[in-house]
Order: structure tokens, then C-alpha cells, then sequence
């Protein structure tokens, strides 16, 4: 399992420069569970050890931001305004960081990069929204990854 550290690093780090400023804390957060869906329904491991919660905008924890707060010397974070005229908060790179991670890790992150990278809040809140776990789960409640995939792999 990744430190969260490396999997935001990377992230950022990977993303298009063109998105770069798409990147909030909303955004960061659903690509990294997108991620650990992704290792999960590809028989691997969540590649973080976050404990997904699905409350009223998705899936969504604190661990992100709480994360990028508590390694200032990796991660610049950045008040600011969405498109909506509201708070957002978004994160960018201190300085050069090597996140540690293996192969299987990078290979879903890259491919949720390369799914996310030209999809503007809506149709990337779609994409969320449709994933499994969320689609068969009540709001407010924890959502077990693993069990999700399982259950997703044996409608397939």
C-alpha cells in the first residue's frame, strides 16, 4: 500500500499541465479513489489506506487535504474560487518530490489521468457518480472497496 503522500505527489506531478488548475481538493480526492477502484477491480489492493465514506458530494474524506497540510515541504496548497463562485482549495508541488511506488500503483493512476485529463467538472463527476461503488451504495455509509470489486466482478 502507497503512502497518500506519494499517490497526491504523483498526481499533480502527472497531470497535464493544461488541467493543472482543475486540480482541487474535490478533484484530487475522487481521482484518488477512482484509483483505489481501479486497483480493486483489477484483483489488487486499494493502492491507499483510506476508509472511503460516500456523503453527499460522492465519495469523500479529509485525508487529502489533511495530508498535503502536514508535509508542507512537498505540497503548496492554494486558496481560491471555483466556476461557481465558491471556496476551493487546490494543491501544487513545493518542490521536486520522488513518490514511491510501484509498478501496479502507477498503472492505475496513469489510467485515471488519462481518463480524467480532459473531462471538465461535470463529466468527471459523472464518471464518479457511475462507478459501482457508488451507484449501489446509500449515502452515508463507509464503502468496503474490495467487497464492492467483488460483487462488480460477479455481475460481469
Amino acid at each position: 500500500m502507497a503512502l497518500l503522500k506519494d499517490v497526491i505527489a504523483y498526481l499533480i506531478d502527472n497531470y497535464p499541465d493544461s488541467m493543472k488548475d482543475e486540480l482541487s481538493n474535490a478533484r484530487l480526492t475522487k481521482m484518488v479513489y477512482l484509483a483505489d477502484w481501479h486497483s480493486c477491480i483489477n484483483r489488487r489492493p486499494q493502492i491507499t489506506n483510506i476508509n472511503w465514506y460516500f456523503d453527499n458530494y460522492g465519495p469523500f474524506v479529509h485525508d487529502i487535504a489533511s495530508t498535503a497540510k502536514e508535509n508542507p515541504h512537498i505540497f503548496q496548497i492554494e486558496d481560491g474560487t471555483n466556476m461557481y463562485g465558491g471556496r476551493k482549495k487546490s494543491f501544487t508541488l513545493a518542490k521536486s518530490y520522488s513518490p514511491s511506488l510501484s509498478e501496479g500503483e502507477k498503472k492505475s493512476l496513469d489510467h485515471i489521468i488519462k481518463v480524467t485529463k480532459k473531462l471538465y467538472w461535470a463529466d468527471f463527476i459523472k464518471l464518479v457518480y457511475g462507478t459501482h461503488p457508488i451507484a449501489s451504495s446509500e449515502r452515508y455509509e463507509y464503502l468496503d472497496l474490495k467487497k464492492k470489486a467483488e460483487d462488480y466482478l460477479a455481475l460481469k
